[in-house]
């Protein structure tokens, strides 16, 4: 029989699983705000249609660029929390393995 106990302590885990998931979301969108902002946008001039389509792909490239420049300054953040995930993921599935509950996933 599960106690209400290990309910409540299966829902703080849970809980703390989604924050964490939720600080890694946030920082995803923080650099690629950050991205966005320093690629400036290209400024078309009236009859200047040639070289539009490079003019395209060297913003996109730029972008890119930016983007893992970005990611690499927070890797050792994102590393951390990735591996905080990774233990929480395995500490829920152990609890619920020890007391006979599904999944949520598969529920």
């Amino acid at each position: 029989m599960i106690t209400p106990e290990t309910l409540a302590q299966l829902f703080r885990m849970d809980e703390a699983r989604r924050q964490v998931q939720r600080q890694l979301e946030l920082i995803d969108r923080q650099i690629t705000r950050k991205a966005i902002m320093l690629v400036p946008q290209k400024r078309s001039r009236p009859g200047d249609r040639r070289g539009a389509a490079s003019g395209a792909f060297v913003m996109l490239q730029r972008y890119h660029l930016t983007l893992a420049a970005l990611t690499a300054e927070r890797q050792p953040e994102i590393d951390a929390l990735s591996r905080k995930l990774a233990r929480q993921d395995r500490a829920i599935a152990a609890h619920r393995k020890r007391y006979g509950m599904l999944s949520a996933r598969a529920a």
